[in-house]
């Protein structure tokens, strides 16, 4: 049994014995994986989504809007004049799932639904102010978390991360995804 101390990458045993972690992964092989290190790096995944997403979450549940409404607000507010279908391409949910969280966002107040400039048919989104500032407020505390991380693991660190996260991406996504990153 190990404990891990808070706010570091160190281990004390249960033998007493302090370990750092950061010596024990730079002998770490990825092309031999064990079971052991998949299975912490799912658990990491998870806790790091719990805590990434609490002080959302909290304030989602005060406006009755569950975590549909933040992915929505979100990728509207970084891609203005989304259209539905992109917006759908993204998210990968259902029209109907899509329609229901829009509907209740636009009834109140917090995105605004208009007619495309070149095809009517089309409904161009974009975050009213309202929008703004709810986007603003779910996204402040997370924007610190991933700042903080990055400052604390450092650029090569980074680097490494985002690879990782690129790497659960479906194969077939991670060109679109790399696209809108880099604003194609």
């Amino acid at each position: 049994m190990t404990i891990l101390l808070r706010d570091s990458l160190a281990r004390v045993t249960a033998a007493g014995n302090y370990v750092n972690m950061v010596d024990l992964k730079s002998g770490f092989n990825p092309l031999f994986l064990r079971e052991e290190d998949l299975r912490q790096g799912i658990e990491l995944l998870f806790y790091a989504y719990r805590d990434f997403t609490g002080q959302p979450d909290a304030i989602l549940t005060e406006l009755g809007f569950g975590r549909a409404h933040h992915r929505t607000i979100y990728f509207i507010g970084r891609n203005p004049g989304i259209t539905v279908s992109q917006l759908l391409d993204i998210l990968k949910v259902s029209k109907q799932s899509l329609s229901r969280v829009l509907g209740q966002l636009v009834r109140e107040g917090f995105v605004d639904s208009g007619a495309g400039t070149r095809d009517r048919r089309q409904r161009m989104l974009n975050l009213t102010e309202k929008g703004i500032a709810l986007e603003r407020r779910l996204t402040e505390n997370q924007r610190s978390r991933i700042a903080r991380a990055y400052r604390e693991a450092g650029a090569e660190a980074v680097d490494g991360y985002r690879k990782v996260l690129l790497g659960i991406i479906d194969e077939r996504e991670r060109e679109k995804v790399l696209a809108r990153l880099a604003g194609d």
